[in-house]
């Protein structure tokens, strides 16, 4: 990645349309509640969110969600977001994801992604994969990530997937509770664990626990800034400040509205450079 080059590092940006396989219809009503959620029904190809980063000089992590267990949906494949950011090394890292009821099979995948398609992290998604970060169903997946030293981003409280569905879609919105975090954290001390997005309504417990392991990091992602709770801008401008991340959850959020939002937010100055970009080349074990 051309670090000097960019303005800016979003750890966390989302595939959703795979151009190696068909679209998988099923299910597709979680995509439309989203869209409502969301008040966006963008649905970008690969390709053209690099396109759209490379023109605002903006680096990209970009990943999907294996939620195959839970939902039944065939996933975008972890090897196309790969070869893609092989492609784009410019701009584009690819994490991966891996259903955890996948078990050992998945950690024989995440071995071989690592060794093979270079990907440089993982993302769960506790609602909507179905589990509890700290239920040891996971461990096999989390000790090749902790093997590696590579970063694991989890989603974390509410979230807008399943949001006005019947039942909520089925997706129990406690799994994403960043307490759950805590045990990860000192299980495996090797892996850098980041809270994805404002934790609304566990904000306090998700700054405990970044507070108490300092293996645990805060993605902005999920909301625009302008929404934030007071307790995270502050804690971001302070004691955080060496621990928060820029992410947009593009395509649901541009990054263009996030970044304008960011600079009104209360986020002081000083602490810009850090969160855009600066924390995430260290996160990422990029070369300044």
């Amino acid at each position: 990645m051309n670090i000097a080059d960019l303005v800016a590092i979003d750890i966390h940006t989302h595939a959703e349309v795979s151009c190696w396989n068909p679209f998988d219809s099923y299910g597709e009503e979680y995509d439309r509640a989203a869209d409502k959620y969301f008040r966006s029904s963008r649905r970008p190809t690969i390709a053209e969110s690099v396109a759209y980063y490379r023109e605002r000089k903006i680096g990209l992590v970009m990943f999907m969600v294996d939620a195959e267990a839970q939902l039944g949906r065939r996933r975008v494949p972890n090897e196309e977001i790969a070869e893609a950011a092989k492609a784009n090394a410019d701009i584009m890292i690819a994490f991966a994801s891996i259903d955890p009821h996948k078990g050992k099979m998945g950690a024989r995948e995440a071995r071989k992604l690592v060794e093979e398609y270079g990907v440089k992290g993982f993302k769960f998604h506790p609602t909507v994969q179905g589990f509890h970060p700290n239920d040891r169903m996971a461990w096999p997946i989390y000790e090749v990530v902790a093997e590696y030293k590579l970063p694991a981003i989890f989603h974390s409280g509410h979230s807008g997937i399943g949001s006005g569905m019947r039942c909520g879609g089925g997706l129990r919105l406690e799994y994403s509770n960043p307490m759950h975090l805590d045990d990860v954290a000192i299980a495996f001390p090797d892996m850098q664990i980041v809270i994805a997005h404002p934790s609304w309504p566990w904000q306090d417990e998700a700054l405990s626990v970044a507070m108490h392991k300092p293996n645990v990091w805060i993605d902005l992602s999920g909301w625009s800034p302008k929404y934030f709770p007071a307790q995270l801008v502050q804690y971001a401008n302070t004691l955080l400040k060496d621990r928060v991340l820029f992410g947009s959850d593009y395509p649901l959020i541009t990054p263009d509205r996030w970044m304008k939002d960011f600079l009104e937010a209360g986020f002081r100055p000083e602490v810009h450079q850090a969160i855009l970009k600066d924390n995430a080349i260290r996160l990422l074990g990029l070369s300044a």
